[in-house]
């Protein structure tokens, strides 16, 4: 069985997830991981890399499942976390991305390999 690493072959060296980052990706379609501590916690796919991880960092709880997962994980009894928060938390965190042709496709393979906390639709194998 392949473990992250290998499935992650392909994909950017780890990086912090900050809109440098983010800046630095091509605006061009793929996937992108959110990893917590070396672990996938989020694949996402894009037709724009750099354009969706912006989005992420910057938009809200109705623009992005991210957005909105981080935001209930951070929200307490008597507060909704705030896009700052939400960007913070992110901001501790690190991202990783891989152009390609199928971003579909590769997120789906990924999900149902890793499992990920905040994906929160796994396909189904087929």
């Amino acid at each position: 069985m392949l473990d992250a690493e290998d499935l992650l072959a392909g994909f950017t060296p780890a990086q912090p997830y900050t809109m440098e980052a983010a800046a630095g990706a091509p605006a061009a379609p793929g996937v992108h991981v959110v990893l917590d501590r070396g672990t996938v916690v989020y694949v996402g796919w894009t037709g724009n890399l750099r354009d969706r991880l912006r989005q992420h960092l910057t938009g809200n709880r109705d623009s992005s499942v991210l957005h909105q997962q981080v935001g209930q994980l951070l929200d307490t009894p008597t507060e909704a976390a705030t896009r700052q928060d939400i960007a913070g938390w992110l901001g501790r965190r690190e991202v990783r991305w891989q152009e390609t042709d199928n971003p579909e496709g590769t997120k789906e393979a990924l999900v149902l390999a890793l499992k990920p906390r905040f994906n929160r639709r796994v396909p189904k194998p087929r």
